[in-house]
């Protein structure tokens, strides 16, 4: 393990997040509002550590990161990034630094999980870098380093790899360069649209752009107290849903749909799992509050198509208190909490592919049962999945499971009620926000344990980074030569 790299590769990202703190700043000084301080201070100290931590650690030439160089920086970049987001929080005047820390980890990892009670006192700079930390986290820090890496003489590869959402990381360019730069504009083109949809349904431009980044990001930071449900607008419900829809596929499909190519999208299987998927879910609940909740078939289907669009793609607003909703749409809705959006998109969760391999792995082996001696690949769309593909999603799948039993059994031991407990953790681990009990859609955070916000924040950066980036740091043999 080359330290040297590590650190100088984290300051590059630290540098990168300090200057984005620009944005939030300029938002602060336009409004006239106590923020300006705590973001200015904040940008100086990010940016003098990562530019420390860049020239104390110069890089050999050339420069090529392995494949634990690149899982180490991809969890070292990422904490510090949390760390460092924070101190606007903090300096801002949030009770505690673990409340702040909390808050920034929840933006970056795009969970959408806030401490805030009153999120409409919070000044508007700090508003606009809470949401910017979900828009960056989204398609990636590490992803735009790429960006800039190739041009510092350094590979980027290792850390695609480490960091993109999915069992699998696809290259849509020839040079890892072209492909983050082309997810990039993907994602900037969509915010755009989003924000100009948004301020055409009254939202006026400081929300518009809070709320895009909310979406794309599939974070669900809002700068309203009651969420997307402060705007009651059958439109602005309308405009989000489908942003969070298009937020959670794969963006490579984006990507060839905007290169002419319509039909490799429903040619994609996962694609037409999440469509098909959401429709069957949306459909159960909409019958399901439909005659309980709402008089109108309209309200029914604009309240549970929002909701189910919410939870699936792991973005967390909210238009309805779906606690106050019959047993059945909130079994659903905790459903759609494990499931997740596409591999490859912003989204959080298991995610599509996965399931859609396990259950194919699992009749697979019911069919053996019947079949001994039959030779069965396993297929995904056309291309034949490697068995140590099959086995990484069945790794994955236990510690997932384990976690989210470990987490909870944690949070209980703490004073925390069991569904608040595990809800918290699968809302945590699954970077979805809101959850039951007293995290729900209108609850926030504030009053789990210190100790339990901490655990959290753990389970928000293990679900960002897949699981297995930041665990496989625990294990003596990967420190061995």
């Amino acid at each position: 393990m080359r330290w040297t790299i590590a650190l100088h590769v984290t300051g590059l990202i630290l540098l990168c997040v300090g200057l984005c703190m620009f944005l939030p700043l300029v938002c602060g000084w336009y409004y006239g509002d106590t923020s300006v301080a705590p973001l200015f201070l904040s940008l100086c100290v990010t940016v003098l550590a990562g530019v420390f931590l860049m020239f104390s650690f110069q890089r050999p030439k050339p420069m090529v990161i392995n494949h634990r160089e690149g899982m180490v920086i991809v969890s070292l970049g990422w904490a510090a990034c949390a760390f460092f987001g924070a101190l606007p929080f903090a300096l801002g005047g949030f009770p505690t630094f673990t409340d702040a820390f909390f808050e920034s980890v929840s933006g970056f990892t795009t969970t959408g999980a806030s401490i805030l009670t009153n999120i409409e006192a919070l000044p508007k700079g700090l508003l606009f870098w809470r949401s910017l930390t979900h828009w960056l986290g989204g398609m990636g820090i590490i992803v735009l380093t790429i960006a800039i890496l190739p041009f510092l003489g350094v590979g980027g590869m290792q850390l695609y790899k480490a960091e993109v959402p999915g069992p699998v990381a696809d290259k849509l360019q020839p040079r890892i360069k072209d492909t983050a730069m082309s997810l990039w504009k993907v994602y900037v083109l969509f915010t755009v649209a989003q924000v100009l949809l948004l301020m055409f349904g009254g939202m006026d431009l400081f929300e518009s752009i809070c709320h895009a980044f909310g979406t794309m990001a599939t974070g669900g930071f809002s700068t309203r107290n009651a969420s997307i449900a402060a705007y009651d607008s059958a439109y602005i419900d309308g405009v989000i849903t489908f942003f969070m829809l298009v937020a959670g596929v794969n963006f490579a499909l984006h990507f060839q749909l905007f290169r002419g190519r319509p039909l490799a999208v429903w040619r994609d299987p996962e694609f037409r799992f999440f469509a098909i998927l959401t429709l069957l879910l949306t459909a159960v609940v909409t019958f399901s509050i439909q005659s309980s909740s709402y008089s109108s078939w309209p309200d029914a289907l604009r309240f549970g198509s929002f909701q189910v669009a919410s939870i699936l793609t792991t973005t967390g607003y909210a238009t309805a208190d779906y606690e106050l909703w019959l047993p059945l749409p909130q079994g659903v809705l905790l459903l759609c909490m494990f499931i997740g959006g596409c591999a490859g998109s912003t989204a959080g969760g298991i995610k599509c592919m996965r399931i859609m391999l396990l259950f194919k792995h699992a009749y697979r082996e019911l069919f053996r049962l019947v079949h001994p001696r039959a030779v069965l690949p396993l297929k995904f769309g056309p291309k034949l999945v490697k068995e140590e593909v099959l086995t990484s999603i069945w790794g994955f799948f236990i510690l997932f499971i384990v976690l989210f039993v470990l987490s909870g059994l944690a949070l209980t031991a703490m004073g925390v009620d069991v569904l608040t407990a595990f809800a918290a953790v699968v809302a945590c681990i699954g970077n979805i926000g809101p959850g039951l009990g007293e995290v729900g859609p209108v609850d926030n955070y504030a009053a789990i344990p210190t100790l339990g916000k901490w655990v959290l924040s753990f389970c928000m950066l293990l679900g960002r980074l897949e699981i297995y980036t930041v665990l496989v740091l625990f294990v003596p043999e990967f420190w061995r030569k």
